[in-house]
């Protein structure tokens, strides 16, 4: 718990986590395949298959790490992925992907930008890796937080041609506001550029690193051209650096230790019903363990219900159980269809609570560090995000008047409806900017307090703002 003013590096260690995500969508594609598997018998993936019942079955044997590329819009991000995917398929540890596969929607197809994040899988030596491909361009910043949210490690694409960019530097805080610890470096497009331009772009991207907390010196940088990797040109700059970079990742990246003995926690990210069988959703399993025919409760949104658990896969395969890290889809049977929705929990029963009230220790990040530039006053409207929901929430400041950007505060925060929030969850505040997209704060419970009432909240804020007109017009 914080009592002093820290440093960004400091405060985004201690109140981010993989807990934070943000609004709209995560991988509609994920959550389509889930269904299409769930209901159709075969699914092609890297590594040997087995069978029951006609289905492929996954196989547990290799650590599992989500990675993800993230960069500034055109930097080379999709291409990357593609060219990865078309280099492993060549020892059949991928299926390779085109760019327009994984940049496949309309709308992406005509601005040729990726909007939401999409999940390839493949494999190395040692590792599985769910590689989640995420958008760049400043209108969807808030779609790639959600891929960030799932990802255990990053590879950041920089173009030699531009260098750091406005998404490059907000990506990386993001990526550090989510709990990622370590990235890896590809400085693409090293085929139009000279080497002292590539010598400039990674002194520049590792003087970035160092300022939101990463390690900027023993990161690695690998410098090559993903196009020419997909388009089977120029090896050296091409082929051989994919293969440099997948080989740094198996060594730089470490596979979080995953908590296995803690009761299953599942946040939902995206849902999808399937007639006559029940509903499909898909998230990153926190801590625990799932496993087909499992109770479970559902949580969110003031609702709390029983469900029960009859599929579990992943990457399109069968799952014998589930484990934290896994990003999963499960086949839930259980409550009405519109209260399975986006920012619900599924938990073992009895082991999370649902409430809207609860004190934390919140830091709001300074105007310099991409926060705002105005005070906090005693009470303020800002919204919440925790793991995949988010809330209008109501703040009001418990042992000061007025806090500063770059300052810390007892809070507490009355939220609009009961979500799941307990002791020790973390969360991010955004509010400010023209479309509330600002991040102001980063916060973590400390005390579950009794359930409020929202709408007396509302009333009694307005109520205060009205006054304070009131008194002002009187005095001028």
């Amino acid at each position: 718990m914080m009592s002093t003013m820290l440093p960004l590096s400091t405060a985004l260690r201690q109140f981010s986590s993989r807990q934070v995500t943000l609004n709209n969508s995560f991988l509609a594609k994920v959550c389509a395949s889930h269904v299409k598997s769930f209901s159709t018998s075969h699914h092609r993936n890297a590594g040997p298959p087995t069978k029951a019942g006609g289905k492929t079955v996954y196989v547990r044997d290799k650590p599992v790490m989500n990675i993800g590329t993230i960069g500034h819009v055109d930097h080379g991000k999709t291409t990357l992925t593609a060219a990865i995917t078309k280099i492993l398929s060549e020892s059949n540890q991928a299926q390779a992907r085109s760019y327009e596969e994984i940049d496949s929607s309309p709308e992406e197809k005509k601005r040729g930008i990726t909007i939401n994040s999409t999940l390839v899988t493949y494999e190395t030596e040692n590792r599985k890796y769910g590689h989640i491909d995420c958008p760049g361009h400043k209108d969807y910043i808030k779609n790639m937080i959600t891929g960030t949210a799932q990802m255990d490690g990053c590879i950041l694409v920089v173009a030699a041609t531009d260098g750091a960019m406005p998404q490059t530097r907000e990506h990386i805080l993001l990526a550090k506001q989510i709990g990622v610890e370590r990235m890896v470096v590809f400085i693409n497009k090293a085929d139009a550029s000279d080497e002292e331009m590539l010598e400039l772009v990674e002194m520049e991207v590792r003087e970035l690193l160092a300022q939101y907390g990463f390690d900027a010196d023993n990161t690695p940088f690998i410098k090559g051209s993903a196009l020419c990797a997909l388009e089977g040109k120029n090896p050296e700059l091409g082929k051989e650096r994919i293969k440099e970079l997948l080989e740094q990742c198996d060594f730089y990246l470490p596979v979080p230790t995953r908590d296995l003995d803690k009761p299953f926690f599942l946040p939902v990210e995206h849902v999808m019903s399937i007639t006559g069988r029940g509903t499909v959703v898909t998230g990153k399993l926190q801590t625990g363990v799932i496993k087909k025919g499992e109770e479970s409760e559902v949580i969110g949104f003031n609702k709390m219900f029983k469900a029960q658990i009859i599929g579990v896969e992943m990457y399109r395969q069968i799952l014998e159980q589930a484990q934290a890290g896994d990003q999963v889809g499960c086949l839930i049977k259980g409550g009405k269809k519109d209260d399975l929705k986006r920012g619900v929990f599924v938990v073992k029963p009895g082991t999370y609570p649902l409430n809207n009230h609860a004190e934390a220790k919140v830091f709001f990040v300074s105007e310099k560090e991409g926060g705002r530039s105005k005070a906090f006053m005693k009470k303020f409207y800002a919204n919440v995000f925790s793991y995949t929901w988010n809330m209008n929430t109501y703040f009001e400041l418990v042992d000061k008047d007025m806090v500063m950007p770059g300052e810390d505060a007892k809070v507490n925060l009355k939220m609009q409806k009961k979500m799941g929030l307990k002791e020790g969850q973390r969360f991010t505040i955004r509010g400010g900017g023209n479309d509330g997209s600002v991040t102001v704060g980063y916060g973590v419970v400390t005390k579950i307090m009794d359930e409020v009432n929202f709408d007396d909240m509302q009333a009694e804020l307005i109520s205060a703002k009205k006054a304070k007109k009131k008194l002002e017009k009187a005095n001028s």
